[in-house]
């Protein structure tokens, strides 16, 4: 039985943070606009997240920045005095998330079941949603616009960048060759793959690159955020080879990524944002996996082109099998990474060339 039989009033959305997760919930929340189109919906998202997030049909975006500490609870709160939701969906159980809901009002305030719940969420929501068979984090969030009575809830995403944003991506991107970007590092450093890694996979693309049906060959582009361990990681791989390589690493917004990566024909990254921001602009992604399942935090419409090292990981760190695991279980072993293999890159470039007949 679902929560409303009709549109509600207004929705409230309680996601915070990160970049991947937010892309994910996109989906849910634009699944229930789908349906409902006359529902107000009010978004809470954090400050590099709202960046993604601006200019999306219909949203009130409020911006939470957790850097003002209890400040920003304090302005939230004010920015929502008076208003009432008829439904709060909390997809985000980090305890600092469960905080704010202290201050909105809502008829129902929705959280995850006991299987997904963490960090005492339960306490802070009067409705929980049952888990989904499938482990992903994305039909975690879609189960929430599927108990409030969203009857088709296949993710779409329209994730948009203003004219100025492609106009640089254009900028950026070869005319006459294929574009492959690299977005070698994530935010947290034992998650990225090696720069010798990279270097193999770039030196082979670029050696074998006529090879294929397409006589242009390839542009290869690094991407990634201003954040030192991404641009350190971009002059390892840049030391390693011989031939040109453009290194846009810490010189696009995330608009402007967003852009670089919607007109791109491939992507190889590991776990993070830019990966499901690829995904949610229908570019292919190779992800490169080692310490969270990637069946549930990967690129959700290329799992097939993952290269995981996550089965072999977990297994030699607790020996057990993944089906023996809690669906969360992370390998904590910090050179996890290394177990992936230029070769299986490759194979999988390979794949994906001959896939999506790039």
């Amino acid at each position: 039985m679902a929560l409303f039989d009709s549109a509600p009033r207004s929705i409230c959305i309680l996601r915070l943070s990160a970049i991947g997760d937010v892309c994910n919930a996109v989906a849910a929340v634009q699944a229930i606009q789908h349906q409902w189109p006359e529902t107000k919906i009010t978004w809470i998202t954090g400050r590099l997240e709202a960046q993604l997030l601006a200019g999306l049909d219909n949203i009130n975006l409020i911006v939470f920045d957790k850097k003002q500490g209890w400040q920003a609870y304090r302005q939230l709160w004010a920015a929502l005095k008076g208003e009432r939701f008829d439904a709060l969906l909390h997809m985000q159980y980090a305890f600092r998330a469960s905080v704010a809901t202290l201050g909105i009002k809502a008829t129902y305030k929705l959280g995850f079941d006991a299987t997904r719940s963490q960090d005492c969420q339960t306490w802070f929501t009067n409705q929980h949603v049952p888990s989904p068979d499938k482990p992903h984090v994305l039909d975690g969030l879609l189960a929430f616009a599927q108990y409030i009575g969203i009857r088709d809830v296949t993710p779409k995403w329209t994730l948009t960048y203003a004219h100025h944003d492609q106009q640089w991506a254009t900028q950026q991107l070869s005319q006459d060759k294929r574009n492959l970007v690299i977005v070698p590092g994530a935010s947290k450093a034992y998650k990225n793959w090696t720069a010798a890694g990279y270097a193999e996979v770039m030196r082979y693309i670029h050696e074998h690159e006529h090879e294929h049906e397409h006589e242009q060959g390839w542009h290869i582009i690094l991407a990634g955020s201003p954040a030192q361990v991404e641009l350190d990681l971009a002059n390892q791989i840049l030391g390693l080879v011989d031939f040109p390589v453009t290194n846009l690493v810490g010189h696009s917004t995330l608009k402007q990524m967003l852009a670089l990566l919607d007109h791109s024909d491939l992507v190889i990254a590991p776990d993070t944002g830019p990966t499901h921001m690829a995904n949610a602009m229908g570019t292919p992604v190779i992800g490169l996996y080692a310490h969270h399942n990637p069946q549930r935090t990967g690129p959700y419409s290329y799992q097939n082109y993952v290269v995981s090292a996550y089965e072999e990981a977990i297994q030699a760190e607790t020996g057990k099998t993944i089906a023996a695991l809690n669906w969360r279980a992370r390998v904590k072993d910090k050179s996890a990474m290394c177990r992936i293999q230029a070769t299986q890159v490759i194979q999988m470039f390979e794949k994906a060339v001959k896939d999506f007949n790039l």
